[in-house]
């Protein structure tokens, strides 16, 4: 082969599947953009129910149009505490039916839209103002871009067919399945894109390089490749999202292994239920204008290999559903440790969904609401804590604030992160939102150290409030446990009084840390406390009132005020 066709081969190849993958990008981001809450939404009303599950799995796979993101996501999720190995691995089965839809798409013969497609695309893009036409500019980009692609490839791969040495190769790979598929699964782990990879195979097959049956050898060794991602992802999660992974890698695997078995059957069946030839190639000027392909091109190859993807996953699907139970016990038993020894600091936030914003915004909003029941926790035990005076309480309190610190760091770092990717108007706004709340909890954590740090002080020094300055600090105490608990409580709801409730709140805990402050200073002047008790009860008042304060900028930032 000369050094120009190699060039042309490597250069096509390289550019064609980067517009590819970057097409698939776009279009992916474009879709997510659109879907927003909704995928959320699909993901929440998940059940025990296995069909359920898979649903879901083919609902969510289908919007997104990548299973590795999908499963990759769910391994996020189990690792996260917000699913359970068998409710995952119903997904993870729906995940590998819904990335069909990609092969289904690119095997339609509209290539010749390609190009249109781009100009439209770019144009809503880059000239739109309403973002929901932006997002629908992104989609047809990218739909463009990934047909454009493909076309490149196809283009890069014409030399070949006049090569004796790709030819043989060729063959060689429909003879030894076992080669096919390990050619496939390589290719797969090294895109990193099933999807990627079954584009270079469509195009390959259309072509006329590879035979129908050399290119489902390919087609079962990339879903075996496509399970690795989602194991690559498993690194450093815990026992049971590991076993998620695996479980994807066991059934993929195993349906191969059947299928293999039922090689020939398979064929005859997609043969049957798909018109015309596979192996059919275009040999006259006459039957390229009709069938709309070049000479030595095989016009039905793609369809084939289509739904030679999709029936693969439906049945693969089909027998392993019931047995879903059985695979989880399996993947317990292959991959083996003790569950209760990993400890999470973070149980909901996790960077493996950041490509999927509107499933990470609303991780950090439930690692937000954690937070913000751990700050009302504190408060409260930091509340007993003043009135018993019981030192026991300190290391629980002291934990605390380590975790409401670890919570701050973990949840600004995945919000930073989060607003680096492509997201929506409405997802910024949240990110600052988000960002805004877990500062002013953070804050609240504060204070309670203060709080309890000034009772310890009082302890230490054996100095005793007056009975009157007890019962108002009891007071005070009181009415900020009740609003950071209504705050707490609204931020699922957020009910219609929030905001008045709030100022109502926060006014009357101002009014009171001024009023109980102007008491205690009478009663300096009037000699019924002492000056150094005096000061320890001006600082727990000032602490209160600015919990106060940060529990106000909190609801705030709820209502998209902050």
């Amino acid at each position: 082969m000369s050094a120009l066709i190699s060039q042309q081969l490597i250069f096509g190849l390289l550019g064609g599947l980067g517009m590819f993958i970057f097409g698939m990008k776009i279009m992916s981001e474009g879709l997510q953009k659109i879907a927003g809450d909704r995928m959320r939404k699909i993901l929440s009303a998940l059940t025990c129910n296995r069909i359920v599950a898979t649903l879901v799995g083919i609902a969510v796979t289908a919007i997104i149009q990548s299973s590795s993101a999908t499963t990759v996501m769910v391994v996020g999720f189990v690792n996260a505490g917000l699913l359970s190995l068998v409710q995952s691995i119903g997904i993870v089965l729906g995940a590998n039916i819904g990335t069909t839809v990609t092969a289904q798409l690119i095997a339609f013969k509209i290539t010749k839209f390609a190009l249109p497609a781009i100009g439209i695309g770019a144009g809503f893009k880059l000239f739109s103002r309403n973002k929901k036409y932006v997002y629908i500019g992104e989609i047809i980009l990218g739909f463009g871009l990934l047909f454009f692609g493909l076309a490149t490839m196809k283009q890069a791969f014409n030399p070949l067919k006049s090569s004796e040495e790709f030819r043989q190769l060729f063959l060689l790979v429909g003879d030894y399945k076992l080669l096919g598929i390990l050619i496939g699964a390589l290719l797969t782990v090294i895109v990193q894109s099933s999807s990627a990879t079954i584009g270079i195979t469509l195009a390959l097959a259309s072509s006329g390089l590879i035979s129908f049956e050399a290119s489902v050898a390919l087609i079962l060794g990339e879903n075996i490749g496509t399970t690795i991602t989602a194991n690559l992802a498993a690194i450093g999660t815990n026992l049971a999202a590991k076993r998620t992974a695996f479980s994807h890698f066991l059934f993929n695997a195993l349906g191969v292994l059947y299928m293999l078995l039922l090689f020939p059957l398979y064929l005859k069946f997609i043969d049957y239920i798909t018109p015309g030839d596979a192996d059919f190639i275009v040999q006259t000027q006459a039957q390229a204008q009709s069938l709309g392909a070049a000479i030595g091109d095989k016009p039905y190859i793609a369809r084939h290999i289509a739904n030679t993807h999709t029936l693969f996953n439906i049945i693969n699907t089909i027998i392993f559903l019931p047995l879903v139970g059985l695979l989880a016990k399996l993947s317990t038993l292959i991959i083996r440790g003790d569950e209760g020894m990993e400890v999470q600091q973070v149980k909901y936030i996790d960077d493996r969904v950041l490509n999927t914003p509107p499933v990470a915004i609303g991780q950090a909003r439930r690692e937000t609401k954690r937070m913000a029941l751990i700050a009302l926790d504190m408060l409260e035990e930091t509340n007993q804590f003043l009135e018993d005076g019981d030192v026991k309480r300190i290391r629980g309190l002291e934990q605390k604030e380590d975790l409401v610190d670890i919570l701050q760091r973990e949840i600004m770092d995945f919000l930073v992160k989060l607003s680096q990717k492509s997201i929506s108007t409405e997802t910024s706004e949240s990110i600052g939102s988000l960002m805004n709340m877990v500062n002013d909890l953070e804050r609240v954590g504060d204070h309670c150290e203060n709080l309890w740090e000034l009772g310890l002080r009082k302890a230490e020094g054996k100095i005793s409030f007056s009975q009157m300055g007890d019962s108002e600090l009891v007071i005070i105490a009181g009415k900020t446990l009740e609003f950071l608990r209504f705050v707490v409580d609204a931020l699922d709801q957020e009910p219609a009084d929030m905001a008045a409730r709030s100022m109502e709140y926060e006014d009357a805990i101002d009014a009171l840390e001024e009023s109980l402050r102007n008491n205690h200073v009478a009663r300096l002047n009037t000699g019924e406390c002492a000056v150094q008790q005096g000061l320890i009860f001006i600082d727990m008042l000032h602490s209160f009132e600015k919990i106060g304060d940060h529990t106000f900028n909190v609801s705030e930032a709820a209502l998209g005020e902050k």
